[in-house]
């Protein structure tokens, strides 16, 4: 089975657009649809017809140009079962746990509630490819809008578990900030430290950094470490739970 190819480029003013194409079937999915005009350039530079639209979420930078897509192409539009009323032309709703076939490549349907409530990430299992939109960040995590820190808490934990070596392609360029603000609260994390520096240059030179791994982030991510002494004791939250810890990571960032 031949790789996945994949094209990333900046959408709006920082969302990532990926396509993901399967060469041996011809099928390309875009990872949500920020906008158009950017899509379609991708598109067209590499000669690939976008198929499908895996949605991840409702938010409009998410889902702006899923009927315009559709209306060009006529691409399947899949997304979250417990958002679809709310998804532009979608055809196909998914639920935690279900499957389905991207050419020869399975794709599990990770429900990870939080950022919104029935946001979903889509893991292909044998390409070791997660896209998580909204909920994991290099370094961060989305913005709880719709549901409350325990249960972001408990989606991340859903991912953390997948492989180490599974790159994670997530929904904007927020790295650098996340970078900053992750050094207030695990300042004495070495490899944290070597990372925000690596990441200071990349973003000087006008570099993206995704893809990132999850063994990176179980290293780097104070928003999966909430249960690291260190970070408890720069908290004073030694005694708390990690929800608890998590919770109050989230609204320092929040106010970073």
């Amino acid at each position: 089975m031949k790789p996945l190819e994949l094209d990333v480029f900046l959408c709006r003013t920082d969302n990532f657009g990926v396509l993901v194409n399967d060469p041996e079937t011809g099928l390309t999915a875009a990872i949500d649809a920020p906008e158009e005009a950017p899509i379609l350039e991708a598109a067209t530079r590499r000669g690939w017809k976008i198929t499908h639209i895996f949605t991840t979420h409702h938010h409009t930078d998410h889902v702006a140009a899923n009927l315009a897509l559709k209306e060009r192409f006529g691409c399947e539009i899949i997304g979250p079962i417990n958002e679809a009323v709310a998804i532009p032309g979608l055809d196909r709703a998914m639920a935690d746990g279900d499957r389905f076939l991207f050419g020869n490549h399975t794709v599990n349907v990770i429900e990870t509630p939080g950022h919104t409530a029935g946001h979903i990430c889509y893991h292909f299992l044998d390409d070791k490819l997660l896209f998580a939109a909204d909920t994991l960040f290099a370094l961060g995590c989305g913005r709880l809008f719709e549901r409350p820190a325990a249960d972001m808490w408990h989606s991340l934990q859903k991912l953390a578990v997948l492989p180490d070596e599974t790159a994670v392609y997530f929904g904007h360029e927020y790295t650098l900030s996340n970078a900053r603000f992750a050094l207030t609260v695990d300042p004495g994390n070495e490899r944290l430290k070597s990372r925000a520096a690596e990441i200071e240059a990349l973003r000087a030179d006008g570099k993206f950094t995704i893809p990132t791994t999850l063994g990176l982030e179980k290293e780097t991510n104070p928003f999966l470490r909430a249960g690291d002494p260190a970070i408890r004791r720069n908290l004073i939250m030694e005694g708390k739970t990690n929800e608890e810890v998590f919770a109050e990571i989230r609204k320092r960032k929040d106010n970073f």
